[in-house]
């Protein structure tokens, strides 16, 4: 075998070496390439385990938000007026949510919880969620049985402790029954900000209707008619053609679905011609919105306004106030509970006349009023149980003996039904009678209220307090009735009233004093001369809720409180006028936050001040015009020269554009609080009216 010359041993030598290499190289690349897969793969793993921790978190905020904590209460809620009760749609249960009450030391406290009435058990839950409507008073729910129950809130309004910010929502919340749990309806279309409106249901459509909105210097009534779909989640409001009748402006009604459509049946509102003072009108007539629904058609939804006439009875009620009627849907009927009427005693006297009568109204064909008396246990032999009255006894109330007697024989017709059950106070025993009949099913009835809360279950009617006025006082109820509608026997207090209400009125004092600061409050409020005739008269018998508030905080505040005030408007005054001068931003919040506070207490305040002082969410145009004289006689008296005209003008107003650029950064951070409050741009332009113009047009918050 013939041998390898050296030449070629060195060159297999080197192809071997480079095979070597080669092999060498392609495992490494083989391993680098398991390497790399074996990577991503753990790096998908690691993005998995991210965004499952991504969601995993998004989760549990998600179930911190809207956790919903259920706690066994005694009782019902708290003092309050202005909430809602409502029946449950699919099942019995009550739900009572918000509510608004002022405590005798002037503060406002308004409430967002939801409760929850079991009759079967006799017990209530309250619900609570971070996820909720704000604290609110006057708005309105409605229910739906859709998906387990479902109850739409709408509106209301809010007011600081103090009141010197107030708010009209105009946001939209759906309350789920089977999760407890609420959520917020968000539309780029839906209706204003308002308070006092009702809403219905008519098969999935829900009709909102009317209400107010309070700027401040004069309540704005509302007749605008809305409607949401709960299947397209839509808001839409109705017009019609200005020949075509519709209701008045108004709050405060009765607003009852039937099968062809909703009854609407008085409400309260305020009449504001020129020249004349406004003059608060109790309305009682009556309105049926006929609606059809044929989707066959191009417009499936019709509405059209018809008015009904009041066919006179002695079971129709006489007109008043605060008494919203509830649905009996077994019978088709309304159910009306108490009120108020006011009535002018003379120029300066305003008497209100409190009821406690019970009244029907049949929502079919033409609808008619229906008496609701309750009835008397028959007697079994012997003269019944009777109990004689001492001289100088006393007995409940007054309508509680001549209740129903004559209403019966019809010999009185209207005026005995309504007029008899009047009370103001408890009376001791009449002349023409000794004797009480204990079984008197009329001696179980609720003292006279209105506003008081009403709901109808199946066939009970519940009655949850109310608003009841003794001479310069004003008390919330907080007492529990029911009563069976199918039988009308008697009254059953689940919960009696702690309120104590004195037996007589201290009226000799509080007429000499209200006689005396009559001058001084003239006075006062000559500056503004568009408060009413009937303000007036409602802050003499304290029934103006804001304004008597004012009044017993002025009346008790200590000097040292009043000085302090003093001295916080005039650091105010002296910050204000460093204009052009950096500020920091956190001094200046505190300057706004006190300059609102001090706007509110009115009291404290000089009338020239509250002139000369511009307010939050006016304008410079705005604060020179009402401010327009008080500047003009300040340049005529600062100038010491006889200047007239148009000069005087010019001067006044230079005064004012100084005095508006001392407080420009302060109303400006103030605007940024209303912002931050929920206030939009109009409302915010709105808001310094109401800090100027006093307590307002002279209705009480409860006569809205």
């Amino acid at each position: 075998m013939a041998k390898d010359k050296p030449g070629e041993a060195s060159t297999k030598k080197a192809a071997a070496k480079a095979q070597k290499k080669a092999k060498a190289a392609e495992k490494t690349i083989r391993k680098e390439k398991k390497k790399a897969t074996r990577s991503q793969r753990h790096k998908d793993d690691q993005d998995d385990e991210d965004l499952e921790d991504i969601l995993e978190k998004i989760r549990q905020e998600w179930e911190a938000v809207h956790t919903v904590t259920e706690e066994l209460v005694e009782g019902p809620p708290s003092r309050r007026a202005n909430a809602t009760l409502t029946p449950c749609p699919n099942g019995s249960h009550l739900w009572c949510i918000g509510g608004e009450y002022f405590s005798e030391d002037g503060k406002a406290y308004f409430y967002n919880d939801v409760f929850r009435y079991s009759p079967d058990k006799g017990e209530w839950r309250k619900f609570v969620s971070q996820t909720c409507p704000g604290p609110r008073s006057a708005h309105s729910v409605v229910t739906s049985p859709a998906g387990g129950g479902k109850l739409y809130l709408f509106g209301g309004e809010f007011s600081s402790l103090y009141q010197n910010s107030f708010h009209h929502y105009r946001d939209f919340w759906v309350f789920d029954i089977p999760t407890h749990t609420w959520e917020r309806i968000e539309t780029k279309v839906r209706p204003s900000a308002r308070s006092g409106h009702r809403m219905a249901m008519w098969k999935h459509i829900i009709v909102l209707f009317g209400g107010f909105y309070d700027p401040g210097y004069r309540t704005q009534y509302l007749n605008d008619t809305w409607i949401f779909d709960t299947q397209e989640y839509k808001w839409r409001q109705i017009e019609f053609k200005e020949s075509q009748q519709k209701p008045s402006p108004r709050s405060g009604f009765s607003f009852l679905p039937t099968p062809d459509g909703i009854v609407l049946h008085g409400g309260y509102c305020k009449e504001y011609s020129k020249g004349k003072r406004p003059v608060g009108i109790i309305l009682d007539d009556t309105w049926f919105l006929k609606m059809s629904l044929d989707p066959s058609l191009p417009t499936p939804l019709m509405l059209k306004w018809e008015k009904r006439k009041t066919v006179s009875s002695t079971h129709t009620p006489t007109a008043r106030a605060g008494c919203t009627m509830a649905l009996w849907s077994a019978k088709g009927t309304g159910v009306m509970f108490g009120g108020v009427t006011d009535e002018e005693q003379g120029e300066e006297r305003l008497e209100s006349v409190f009821w406690n009568d019970l009244y029907g109204y049949q929502l079919g064909g033409r609808g008619r009023w229906i008496a609701m008396h309750l009835k008397k246990p028959k007697k079994k032999g012997g003269g019944g149980n009777k109990k004689q009255v001492k001289d100088g006894g006393a007995i409940p109330f007054a309508q509680d003996l001549d209740d129903h007697g004559d209403d019966e024989s019809g010999e009185d017709g209207e005026k005995t039904q309504t007029r008899s059950p009047v009370a103001k106070r408890p009376v001791p025993e009449p002349k023409r009678d000794d004797e009480v009949d204990l079984d008197d099913p009329n001696l179980t009835k609720p003292m006279p209220r209105y506003n008081a809360m009403l709901a109808v279950l199946r066939n009970t009617l519940y009655i949850y307090g109310g608003i009841f006025e003794l001479g310069t006082h004003e008390y919330t109820l907080d007492d529990f009735y029911t009563l069976q509608l199918d039988k009308l026997e008697r009254f059953v207090c689940l919960k009696p009233s702690g309120i104590v209400i004195p037996t007589e009125v201290e009226e000799s004092s509080d007429e000499g004093e209200s006689e005396g600061e009559g001058s001084d409050e003239e006075d006062e409020d000559s500056v503004g001369e568009t408060e009413s005739e009937d303000e007036r008269k409602k802050k003499r018998k304290g029934k103006e809720k804001r304004g008597k508030r004012w009044e017993v905080e002025s009346e008790e505040e200590p000097e040292e409180q009043v000085a302090a005030n003093t001295d916080a408007e005039t650091e105010i005054e002296t910050q204000g006028t460093e204009a052009g001068k950096p500020v920091n931003k956190d001094d200046l919040r505190v300057r706004a936050t006190a300059f609102m506070d001090i706007s509110a207490k009115d009291a404290t305040r000089s009338a020239e001040d509250v002139i000369g002082t511009p307010a939050s969410g006016e304008t410079l145009a705005m604060f020179y015009a009402r401010s327009r004289e008080y500047w003009a006689q300040k340049a005529h008296h600062d100038h010491a020269r006889d200047s007239r005209g148009k000069q005087l003008r010019r001067d006044g107003f230079g005064l004012a554009e100084a005095r508006y650029a001392e407080y420009k950064p302060i109303l400006e951070e103030v605007e940024k609080i209303l912002a931050e409050a929920g206030l939009d741009e109009d409302e915010m332009k709105l808001q310094g009216k109401r800090e100027v113009a006093g307590v307002g047009d002279g209705q009480s918050r409860n006569r809205r």
